[in-house]
């Protein structure tokens, strides 16, 4: 019935649904193709009429990419990393009141992320490993997203706003590849309360996604991942954008978005069959 009516509402908005057939290999995948027409509209009117759902529309076939790139915190990972550190200096209600404003893209990014950081002064470098050991913890289905992807000849690359203390045993453990992240300053055994370099914030995303690309070959598929209005630019740059249980901004921005299920439902929208998901 649902797809009687947004069919019928599509037809209204002058987009015809030239085959709809559900994909063998899940049984839970809905493929919907159509000559022509607008993407948004599209995007627009399956929302409302199968909303929650997982989703992704294309004007090109979709496939496996030959890069995946993606954002960490409260996308590989359930957490935000600044915030379960700030825990540690009694400020993490303070911390992630920031957080969650720049995600949501009231804030700027980079003013939000120095003044975050400046709050950490003075607490010991050992509280990250704790943070590491007791808080941090991958997205259900992340390994297996990576692995399968790994194992089909895509490149993966982890770019995050947060930092290298924590991105890089993150990446280890679910498998990427490469890292790019903000590095935090540290003397005599605790933060500074700065950062070392430049800070890794939205227009970085998008420039790690499309030098990669560079590097590959010319016109390679590619998929981005995020949660947040950091990532949009990212998201809007990859063949595929794909917003993860994201803020408002980054969902309207993204090509598609996983709203229902965990980071395996991107195999299922990318035509992966279940036998060739890796088992990690």
């Amino acid at each position: 019935m649902r797809l009687d009516a947004a069919s019928a509402a599509l037809e209204a908005e002058g987009l015809r649904i030239a085959a709809a057939a559900m994909l063998d290999f899940c049984g839970d995948v809905l493929q919907l193709s159509l000559p022509d027409g607008d993407p948004a509209v599209l995007r627009r009117v399956l929302d409302e009429y199968f909303t929650p759902a997982d989703l992704l529309v294309s004007t090109q076939e979709i496939g496996i990419p030959r890069l995946f790139v993606s954002d960490m915190d409260s996308t590989m990972i359930g957490q935000e990393c600044i915030d379960e550190l700030a825990d540690f200096a009694g400020l993490k209600d303070q911390v992630a009141a920031i957080t969650e404003r720049a995600m949501q893209g009231e804030l700027d990014f980079a003013s939000a992320l120095t003044e975050r950081v400046g709050l950490l002064g003075g607490l010991g470098e050992d509280a990250i490993a704790t943070c590491l050991a007791d808080r941090i913890r991958p997205m259900p289905g992340a390994k297996r997203l990576v692995a399968t992807l790994k194992a089909h000849g895509c490149r993966t690359v982890l770019v995050t706003g947060g930092f290298h203390h924590f991105a890089d045993p993150v990446a280890e453990k679910i498998g990427f590849e490469h890292v790019v992240a903000n590095r935090l300053a540290v003397a005599d055994g605790k933060l500074t309360g700065a950062l070392v370099g430049g800070i890794t914030d939205s227009s970085v995303k998008r420039r790690v996604l499309l030098d990669e690309a560079a590097a590959l070959e010319n016109g390679v598929a590619t998929l981005a991942m995020g949660d947040g209005a950091n990532d949009i630019p990212m998201l809007e740059a990859a063949t595929w954008g794909i917003a993860y249980h994201a803020k408002p901004k980054a969902r309207a921005a993204a090509d598609g978005w996983i709203d229902r299920g965990d980071l395996t439902s991107v195999l299922s929208l990318l035509g992966v069959p279940r036998e060739e998901w890796v088992s990690v």
